[in-house]
């Protein structure tokens, strides 16, 4: 595994979308997934939320918080897992990381040290 890189962030206003790309080092297990995370303005790393998970054959899981608007999905061939965030609200603004982790009662762990530098969405009212 190596850190993942993400991409995609920027502003909009409320009720836009954003697309955010996250470049991984491809899967090697069947246990392996990814998951997206995101941290909001002012909380700590430790306080960073889950919003998104998916599995290495396309399992995936999302926060309450997410449902509806957001899909995650992976194209394999190029180690890529993308979130498409539709909808946006002023509370979805972040810094998003991606993370690999291990999959386990659909939910995807990360995996420790393997944290991206994180893309920045700011949604505006």
């Amino acid at each position: 595994r190596v850190q993942p890189v993400e991409s995609g962030g920027g502003s909009v206003q409320t009720g836009g979308s954003l697309t955010l790309s996250c470049a991984a080092s491809g899967y090697t297990s069947s246990s392996d997934c990814m998951a997206w995370y995101r941290q909001p303005p002012g909380k700590g790393p430790e306080e960073s939320e889950a919003v998104a998970d998916i599995s290495s054959d396309g399992l995936t899981r999302y926060d309450d918080s997410v449902k509806g608007r957001f899909t995650i999905s992976q194209d394999n061939a190029k180690n890529t897992v993308y979130l498409q965030m539709n909808n946006l609200k002023p509370e979805d603004t972040a810094k998003y990381f991606c993370a690999p982790g291990d999959w386990g009662g659909g939910v995807c762990y990360p995996a420790a040290g393997y944290w991206g530098q994180g893309t920045h969405v700011t949604v505006s009212s």
